[in-house]
């Protein structure tokens, strides 16, 4: 190649990657926003993407995402949602529950957002009706105060001698006192006791165990919070070391060793977040766009764990199981 002809290359080469940069940032710019951790979150934000898929928007094709993660620190959500809408995000997806949305919310009045929680988006002021939402506001929700009642009553099932249950709960979550609620009451009508237990964050669970133990608890309810499904592992390896019976609010925490699970598919609520966000950036406008709520709770089964506590599951309740790990 002649000298002039290599330049006349070089140069146009070099001249396409501004327009390539300035083209991928014309694309749309979504935010996303969590309080938890990406370190044990991913497959939320996985599924966060496949919905968005589904709407027709592909990462690095025809949108880009920022992520934004707390780690656990419910006070950074604030800082974190000021910054995607700084950085001129087209609309959020605040994930992780209601502290996620309130941050989101309040971060903007223009940018829309998207929210996955599990209170009552009208008492905590993110809408104005389920059907109709009335503000830049919408999202999926995870409707969990009806479920701590029906949770005690499971454990009841597979466990009729236990007296005593725990329910560990993050005293951060703005759902606390409505879940904790539910779950004593369902508990009173069984004759059963409940000790509250708390945990702020990954820090504080070590001193919420040694509480939960000196309580003599036979076993634990997981509180619906994003902190405490991060730390799953650590949750159900504690109930298997210490022979407690643990439940958790979604299928990833029986999963990772707890005797069972009982609620929504998050996987679910994150696909659909992800859909609402693509409905969006076509033009739909949230406040228009109706609340979306599960219709099938899971029931999720470790037949390994009853195993190595001693349990014989009732064959009835196998057979009501959605999913039964072996």
């Amino acid at each position: 190649m002649r000298r002039r002809e290599f330049i006349a290359v070089v140069g146009a080469a070099a001249a396409a990657l501004p327009l390539a940069a300035l083209a991928q940032r014309q694309l749309p710019l979504v935010g996303f926003l969590n309080s938890a951790s990406p370190d044990s979150y991913r497959f939320n934000a996985d599924s966060f993407r496949e919905g968005l898929a589904k709407a027709g928007f592909v990462e690095g094709r025809n949108v880009r995402i920022e992520e934004r993660w707390a780690r656990g620190d419910y006070s950074e959500l604030p800082r974190l949602a000021a910054e995607l809408v700084s950085m001129g995000v087209a609309v959020i997806a605040a994930t992780g529950d209601v502290a996620s949305a309130r941050a989101a919310q309040l971060a903007s009045s223009a940018v829309p957002v998207v929210f996955t929680i599990g209170g009552d988006p009208i008492r905590h002021g993110l809408i104005e009706t389920i059907s109709r939402p009335g503000r830049h506001v919408t999202g999926i929700l995870f409707n969990p105060n009806v479920l701590g009642a029906k949770r005690v009553e499971l454990l009841g099932e597979i466990a009729p001698k236990v007296s005593r249950i725990a329910l560990l709960m993050n005293p951060m979550n703005p759902n606390v006192k409505v879940e904790e609620a539910d779950a004593e009451a369902g508990a009173k009508r069984l004759g059963l006791q409940t000790v509250t237990v708390n945990a702020r964050n990954a820090a504080e669970l070590e001193a919420a165990f040694e509480q939960l133990l000196s309580a003599k608890a036979e076993a634990l309810i997981t509180g619906t919070d994003p902190i405490l499904l991060d730390r799953r592992e650590a949750i159900a390896s504690f109930g298997l070391r210490h022979k407690i019976l643990t439940m958790g609010f979604v299928q990833q925490i029986a999963a990772a060793g707890a005797l069972l699970s009982y609620g929504p598919s998050i996987s679910w609520m994150y696909r659909q977040a992800g859909d609402y966000i693509g409905q969006i950036l076509k033009g739909a406008n949230p406040a228009e766009m109706p609340v979306l709520q599960p219709t099938h709770f899971e029931l999720v089964i470790n037949l390994k764990t009853a195993n190595a506590l001693g349990l014989t599951v009732p064959p009835a309740l196998l057979a009501r199981a959605d999913q039964v790990i072996e």
